[in-house]
């Protein structure tokens, strides 16, 4: 007996429904989803810093800026000190690219020169503050109590001087030199990151993964090395960032007025103390490039530090 069309079964086995195929494909799509390796911490802060196009254009013009400091100066055919009196003053030419100043020494040369001792000065203040404060933040924030009473009322002590005035008086003892500058940026320098490496322990050492390891025994400067320490990286590396600008102009700062790096030899500082008579006769150039890398170079870290601080926020993350 044929069956008419009415009474045919709605879905015979060669007549699979388009919602079968589309259930097949949202299970899928969720199987991939949960088989897929999730981003660590790295790659997602990383993906999420990409995304600021400000922090971006800092990291590149810092990457720049370092590859010129280091090759720069020989891309040039003139020394940094080599004076040239007949040749005072020249405008920004194809011959010399940023002009010369009142000894007819080529400022492009001598710029990035300056780049070199700003970024070094940076650099080491910025790593010498961080070593300091990890350890004397970590140990404070650890062993909590009495330890760190005592170790939080220096700390106090030391965040009351004035910070200029004590690199000044460090300056006028030791004389001026490029190791007396950092060491002078680093006496007190190093007491904000403490403060925030001890603020990081503070909160982490009572997590369940720190509260195991004591249980087995381990020894407390392992603890700090390998549960408490590479937990606060993120807030260490911002710091960081912001606390190189703060060396940088401090040193150009100290050059400006007599008391950091000395001519004849180049430092951005020094080169815009050199230019003061220059610019009221026109000769704009002599103060234009160090006083603009000496601006960029601060909001380019400063607008990177913001971006990582973004970047490194855990409570961001999706």
């Amino acid at each position: 007996m044929k069956l008419s069309e009415d009474t045919k079964t709605p879905h015979s086995p060669t007549e699979v429904p388009n919602e079968w195929f589309n259930w097949k494909e949202k299970d899928k799509e969720a199987a991939e989803a949960v088989s897929r390796p999730s981003l660590s911490y790295w790659k997602d802060a990383w993906k999420r810093l990409v995304k600021n196009k400000l922090a971006m254009l800092g990291l590149v013009f810092l990457i720049l800026l370092t590859f010129m400091a280091i090759f720069g100066p020989f891309f040039s055919p003139y020394e940094v000190n080599r004076q040239d009196l007949p040749n005072q003053y020249q405008p920004p030419s194809l011959e010399h690219w940023f002009g010369t100043d009142s000894a007819g020494r080529d400022v492009f040369t001598r710029t990035w020169y300056g780049a070199r001792i700003s970024l070094f000065v940076g650099l080491m203040a910025a790593l010498i503050d961080v070593s300091i404060g990890i350890i004397y933040g970590g140990i404070s924030g650890y062993k909590g109590g009495r330890a760190d009473n005592i170790m939080m009322r220096i700390i106090e002590i030391l965040y009351g001087l004035p910070y200029l005035l004590v690199v000044i008086l460090l300056l006028v003892v030791l004389g001026p030199s490029l190791s007396t500058i950092i060491i002078a940026l680093t006496v007190t320098g190093w007491v904000g990151m403490a403060r925030i490496v001890r603020g990081q322990v503070l909160q982490i050492k009572n997590y369940e993964f720190v509260l195991a390891s004591k249980s087995f025994g381990t020894k407390s400067s392992r603890i700090i090395r390998k549960n408490l320490l590479p937990n606060t990286m993120g807030p260490i590396i911002v710091q960081m960032t912001l606390t190189v600008p703060s060396a940088i102009f401090a040193e150009a700062f100290l050059s400006f007025i007599g008391l950091g790096i000395q001519a004849p030899f180049a430092s951005w500082g020094v080169m815009a103390n050199d230019s003061l008579g220059a610019i009221l006769s026109g000769n704009w150039w002599t103060l234009f490039f160090p006083a603009f890398f000496i601006s960029f170079t601060m909001f380019a870290f400063n607008v990177l530090g913001d971006g990582l601080q973004d970047a490194l926020d855990p409570k961001l993350r999706k």
